[in-house]
Parts: C-alpha cells; structure tokens; sequence
C-alpha cells in the first residue's frame, strides 16, 4: 500500500512515515502544497495523509483542486482545528477523514486502513495485451504470472501503462520519479533496464519499446487488453 503524505512539519512527518512503514506501507512525501498536488496527480496512492496549514497550497484548496480533478484517493485531514465548521469545511472540500493534532500514531493507521479497505471494493487497472497492474492492490502480472517490481520500477510502467499507446518521454519519466531533483547519471538508463529484465525478458514479446530519441512506448499484440 502506498500513501502520501503531504506536511510541512518535518519531524511530525518523518514519525508519520516511520511507523506507516513499520507495518509494511511504502510512503512518498511532500513538504508544501505545490509539489503534494503534483505527486497526487501524477501517481496512484492508496491513501493521502494531508495537513490544512502548508506552505504554497493549503490543505482545503488542495483537497478540492484534487477532487475537481477527479482524484478520488481518500484524503484524511490533520489539522489543529478543531470547530465544527473547521471540521465542515474540510469535508465540503473533498476530505474522507479528519484528525485533531495532537494524535496517537496508532490511531492515524486505524484511519488509514479504514479509509482504504473501504474503497478497496473498486480496483483500479491498467492493462496491456497480457500485461496488469492493479493500483489497489499493488500487484502486477504478466501471463498470470505475479512479478515483483520496487518503487521506481511500479513508476515507470505505470507512467508507460497510463500514456499507452502513446510515447511517453524520457524527461516526463525521469520527472515523475525524481521531480526537479535529477540524478547527476543517468540513473534512468539503469532502472528501465531492470524493469525490462523482469516485464519482457521472461516471456516471447517485448513489450516496452525505445522511440530513438524521444522516449518509451508500450507497444505489440494489444487484443487481450
């Protein structure tokens, strides 16, 4: 399961995160709004942890701006706010949950957990010939076959997956992977490597294809999908 967290409050958010892994949740992060409504557009989360007071975007404008967009990722609002209307307010603007700072560790995984088993009902999939991935689940397969992929791995494909059929460029990639922190190498080079040795190598089709000079392209017997 992966959730973002989007806080301002550094330590608050490295002990978010910190537990949220110790019981197995994979975890990205973002310290303003600007870069939390990026992340949240750009990838699958199963559940966004979003505090009111950021710097940039506020939490309720992010909230919204994300619902207009038709993001659909539970939302559960930290905030020390604690009125009624404060309350009204964040779930007018699109919030499933709400938690009152301070609050126990424990109690925020209980709501997170409730959050995504109850919309664990809708899996969301994307498919390519007899390639699936099921962001809810967090799985992926190819010919029934169940293939193990890390956090950078899950991003490419799923970048690939999300353009099909069109060419999705190597710049947007290396942008949804590392934002505006780009590695000095090019690191890209090696994760597409890894992810073709575990999504093509097994099987007779190679499905990930390399536009000469522009980027990646999902392409061969689409009939199955």
């Amino acid at each position: 399961m992966l959730v973002l967290v989007i806080e301002d409050n550094r330590t608050l958010a490295a002990n978010i995160i910190e537990y949220l892994e110790s019981h197995n949740f994979e975890c990205d992060y973002a310290s303003n709004g600007h870069l939390g409504l990026q992340l949240a557009k750009k990838h699958s989360f199963n559940a966004i942890i979003l505090d009111i007071m950021l710097p940039g975007k506020d939490g309720m404008t992010l909230c919204k701006s994300l619902r207009d967009a038709g993001v659909k990722t539970p939302v559960i609002m930290l905030t020390a706010r604690d009125t009624l209307e404060d309350k009204l307010q964040g779930f007018t603007a699109g919030a499933d949950d709400y938690l009152i700072k301070p609050f126990a560790l424990a109690e925020l995984l209980a709501r997170v957990e409730v959050l995504i088993k109850r919309t664990a009902n809708v899996n969301v999939a994307l498919t390519f010939a007899d390639l699936s991935m099921n962001i809810d689940l967090r799985t992926v397969s190819r010919a029934g076959h169940v293939i193990e992929l890390n956090k950078v791995s899950w991003q490419i494909l799923e970048a690939l997956l999300k353009a099909s059929p069109k060419v999705i460029t190597r710049q947007d990639i290396e942008q949804i992977i590392w934002q505006d922190q780009l590695p000095d190498s090019d690191a890209l080079k090696s994760h597409i490597y890894k992810l073709r040795q575990l999504v093509d190598k097994p099987f007779e089709q190679a499905l990930i294809q390399t536009v000469r000079g522009v980027g990646l392209i999902l392409k061969g017997d689409n009939s199955a999908a």
